[in-house]
C-alpha cells in the first residue's frame, strides 16, 4: 500500500512538493509509519514566501472588520469540525481524544479574542496638541510573518500565533513539526474555507531548511516560535541578526510547590492531571513537586504511589484512557534513559513507568514515573524531561522552596498550593517566572491575557496572543496632523508644541 504524502498548503489549495526528502509520520499507538511529509527544498520555501509576500498587502488593506469576520467564520468552521480535527491532533501526537479537544478549545480562545481586533487595533488620538495640531497613533500590520510551532500542541499553538497576526493583517507561513504535520493542513484549508484569501495562510512543511530560510528571508518580517530551548536560542538569535522581530518560546521545568497547609487532595489530583496528562509532554507540565516538611511529603507520596500506578495508559482514541503513547519511539526512548539516570544519580523511584503493561505491546507507551528524594544537582532535576515522570523534592522551609524556583535556569510556569493568602501573595510576587498558579497547577493564561515564561524559557520582548500578540504582529505609526488656516514664519530651532 502506498502510504499518503502530506502536502503544503500554497495560495488556499494543497500543493505538491518540489523536494524528494520525506520524513514518517508515525501512528504512535501502532509504532507503524502512516504517512510521509515532505522537507522543504529551496524551490518549496520560495514558492510559499513568494506566495504569501504577493497576498499580504490586499489582506492588510482590508478593514479590520473584515478580517473579523473571516476569522469569525473559520472559527464557526474548526467548531462543526471539532471531532476530525481531535481525531487528526490525536492520531499523529498520540494525547487522548479529551485532551485533543481541549488542546483545539484552547487555541480557539485565541482566535475569538482575535475577533476583536477592530477594538484591539486602535490607536490614540489627541486634539489640538498644540494651535490646529492634532496627533494620532495608529497599528499597521508587518506584511508577512511565520509561525513556527512544536508537536506537543499541533493545533493550539499554531492558533495562537494565526489568530492576532491574520487579524492585524499579515500573511502567515506556518511551518508546522514534521511528527504530527496535518492538523496544520487542515486548519488551513478551513480558512480559506471561511472565506480567507489565498496566499494568506500558508503551510510549509519542512525541517531545520525551512526554519533558517524563514529566519534568514528578509521578506520574513517577524518570526513566532514554540520549541526547545536550544533551538529557540537559534532562532532567536538569527532572526534579530537578519532585523526580524521575535517571539521564541523555550523549554521549561515547572515546579508546583507544597506547603503544610495545602489541601492535600485538592495537590494530589492536580499534580494527576499536572505531570501526567498528555503524557507529560507540555511546556507547562508539572514535573516538580517542591514539597514543604517530611511529614506533608510522606503524605503526599504515598497519595500520589497508588494514582500513578493506576494510570490507564492506551490508545488514545479508547474512551477512559488517561495516556496515550509518546510521539514518538526515539522520544519514549530518551524519556526511559532519564528514569535510569535518574535510579544511578540516587533518587528513590517510586513508580517506574518503564514496568506498565502497556510498554509490551506495540506503539511508544510509556507507564507514569514517580521520583521521592530527588536533589537539584540530579538531571532529572535540572533539565526538561518532556515525559511522564514527577520529581518529589523535599525541603525544611518554604524560603527553600523559593530559592529552588528562582535558581532553576528555566522560569515558565509555577505553582503553589497552600490555603495561606499571604504565603502564596509573598511566593506570586517573589518567584522569578512568567506565569504563577496559586491552587492552580497549570497557570496557562485565558486568550486575553498573555503566555511567556522568563529566563532560558522566552527569548523576545513580546509573550503569545493577547495584548502583547496584537503588539507584536503591528507596527506603531504616529502622525501629527495641522491644515492650513495661515502660514507661521520658518523656525530653526527644534519645534516646542504650544
Amino acid at each position: 500500500m502506498t502510504l499518503p504524502r502530506i502536502p503544503h498548503i500554497v495560495a488556499g489549495a494543497r500543493h505538491d512538493a518540489h523536494s524528494t526528502r520525506t520524513a514518517p509520520v508515525y501512528d504512535p499507538c501502532t509504532g507503524e509509519v502512516a504517512a510521509y511529509v515532505p522537507l522543504a527544498d529551496a524551490v518549496d520555501i520560495e514558492t510559499v514566501i513568494a506566495n504569501a509576500t504577493a497576498a499580504a498587502p490586499a489582506w492588510g488593506a482590508r478593514s479590520a472588520l473584515d478580517r473579523a469576520r473571516v476569522l469569525f467564520r473559520w472559527r464557526e468552521l474548526c467548531l462543526s469540525h471539532a471531532d476530525e480535527l481531535a481525531q487528526l491532533i490525536s492520531r499523529e501526537h498520540g494525547k487522548v481524544i479529551a485532551d485533543a479537544r481541549g488542546e483545539l478549545q484552547r487555541g480557539l480562545e485565541v482566535v475569538e479574542f482575535a475577533t476583536g481586533i477592530p477594538h484591539l487595533i486602535k490607536g490614540e488620538f489627541s486634539d489640538n496638541v498644540a494651535r490646529g495640531i492634532d496627533m494620532q497613533s495608529m497599528r499597521q500590520p508587518l506584511g508577512v510573518t511565520a509561525a513556527i510551532t512544536p508537536f506537543n500542541f499541533p493545533a493550539m499553538v499554531p492558533l495562537w500565533m494565526l489568530g492576532p497576526a491574520l487579524a492585524c493583517g499579515n500573511a502567515v507561513v506556518l511551518k508546522p513539526s514534521e511528527r504530527d504535520p496535518s492538523t496544520a493542513v487542515r486548519l488551513a484549508e478551513l480558512f480559506h474555507e471561511a472565506g480567507g484569501p489565498p496566499g494568506v495562510l500558508n503551510v510549509l512543511q519542512g525541517d531545520a531548511e525551512a526554519v533558517n530560510a524563514l529566519c534568514t528571508d528578509p521578506r520574513i518580517q517577524a518570526v513566532s516560535f514554540v520549541g526547545s530551548t536550544p533551538i529557540a536560542r537559534h532562532v532567536y538569535e538569527t532572526s534579530a541578526r537578519h532585523g526580524k522581530r521575535v517571539q521564541a518560546m523555550g523549554g521549561a521545568k515547572n515546579h508546583l510547590v507544597v506547603l503544610p497547609d495545602a489541601d492535600l487532595d485538592m495537590t494530589v489530583e492536580s499534580l494527576m492531571g499536572a505531570a501526567y496528562g498528555s503524557a507529560g509532554e507540555r511546556c507547562m507540565a508539572i514535573s516538580v513537586a517542591v514539597v514543604v516538611g517530611d511529614a506533608t511529603a510522606d503524605a503526599l507520596v504515598a497519595r500520589l504511589a497508588d494514582r500513578v500506578r493506576g494510570l490507564r495508559v492506551g490508545a488514545s482514541h479508547v474512551d477512559g484512557n488517561d495516556m496515550g503513547p509518546l510521539v514518538t519511539a526515539v522520544h519514549r526512548d530518551r524519556v526511559m534513559g532519564y528514569v535510569a539516570a535518574g535510579v544511578t544519580e540516587g533518587a528513590t523511584l517510586v513508580v517506574d513507568g518503564r514496568t506498565h503493561p502497556a510498554t509490551q505491546g506495540a506503539g511508544f507507551f510509556l507507564g507514569g514515573s514517580l521520583f521521592d528524594h530527588v536533589t537539584a544537582e540530579m538531571s532529572i532535576y535540572r533539565e526538561e524531561i518532556f515525559g511522564p515522570v514527577l520529581c518529589i523534592v523535599r525541603v525544611d522551609f518554604a524560603a527553600e522552596a523559593l530559592a529552588l524556583c528562582n535558581a532553576h535556569q528555566y522560569g515558565n510556569g509555577v505553582a503553589i498550593f497552600t490555603r495561606n493568602g499571604g504565603a502564596a501573595r509573598e511566593f506570586a510576587h517573589r518567584v522569578q517566572c512568567g506565569m504563577v498558579g496559586i491552587n492552580v497547577p497549570i497557570p496557562v493564561p485565558l486568550a486575553y491575557y498573555s503566555f511567556g515564561g522568563w529566563k532560558d524559557s522566552a527569548f523576545g520582548d513580546h509573550n503569545q496572543h493577547g495584548m502583547d500578540g496584537v503588539r507584536f504582529y503591528t507596527r506603531v505609526k504616529t502622525v501629527t496632523t495641522r491644515w492650513p488656516v495661515g502660514a507661521d514664519a520658518a523656525s530653526f530651532t527644534m519645534p516646542v508644541l504650544r
